[in-house]
């Protein structure tokens, strides 16, 4: 049993390619582009209001020489969600259950937030591993915690996103395969948990756009306190 459940997390291969390319590739296709036109059709005005929305919900509190992620960021954003939008539909594949490929997302950008606070602001970017009115005999002890909650920040990013993703497709698996099971022997019961099943559909619709969002939003504060 466990090992059908947790199948649905090893990437597939068929004819000696392994799925996980073509899913990482499907998104870019997917999202149109702009054109040269004046008058877009709808669906291109729609994505540009909505990125314009959400660039200036993240980057609001992000001062002006952060403003050069915006584009990085956003294409990420629209990135992780397409995936694990499209990691919902049957038969697919969600790259984004990888935590090795969340780390390779998160651990560079991370670093480079990290490593722009160094060269550009080295005193308050070390200074935020000591809090200021500290008392003396406390210095050794938060410095080397404030060290370890630096570094632990790119392994939370990655393992929320994919613990989030992972839990949600177990859930909907189990619940699914509880209606199966249910349809012969009560049929009534089985309805309503295809109910059930239906509703958590739809919250894991807002799941993997809100996670896709709080990544990127975190990554915008790490941003912000080395710029």
């Amino acid at each position: 049993m466990n090992l059908s459940l947790f199948d649905q997390f090893a990437s597939p291969i068929f004819l000696g390619i392994p799925l996980i390319a073509i899913a990482l590739l499907i998104p870019t296709l997917l999202l149109p582009s702009p054109n040269n036109r004046w008058i877009n059709n709808r669906i291109l005005t729609i994505q540009t209001w909505l990125i314009s929305s959400i660039t200036k919900q993240i980057f609001l509190p992000v001062n002006i020489p952060g403003h050069k992620w915006a584009l990085m960021l956003m294409s990420l954003l629209l990135y992780l969600m397409t995936i694990n939008l499209l990691g919902l539909l049957p038969y697919t594949f969600t790259p984004t259950t990888q935590l090795s490929m969340n780390m390779g997302f998160a651990v560079p950008l991370w670093l480079a937030t990290v490593i722009i606070g160094l060269r550009n602001q080295p005193t308050a970017a070390l200074g935020h591993l000591l809090p200021e009115g500290t008392p003396t005999p406390l210095i050794p002890a938060l410095v080397i915690i404030e060290t370890i909650s630096l570094f632990i920040r790119p392994l939370a990013l990655g393992v929320r996103l994919t613990a989030n993703l992972t839990a949600g497709h177990l859930l909907i698996q189990l619940i699914a395969m509880a209606a199966y099971a249910l349809l012969s022997m009560a049929p009534v019961v089985s309805a309503l948990v295809v109910l059930v099943l239906f509703l958590l559909t739809l919250l894991e619709i807002a799941v993997a756009m809100i996670q896709a969002y709080v990544f990127v939003l975190l990554l915008s504060l790490y941003l912000q306190e080395n710029v």
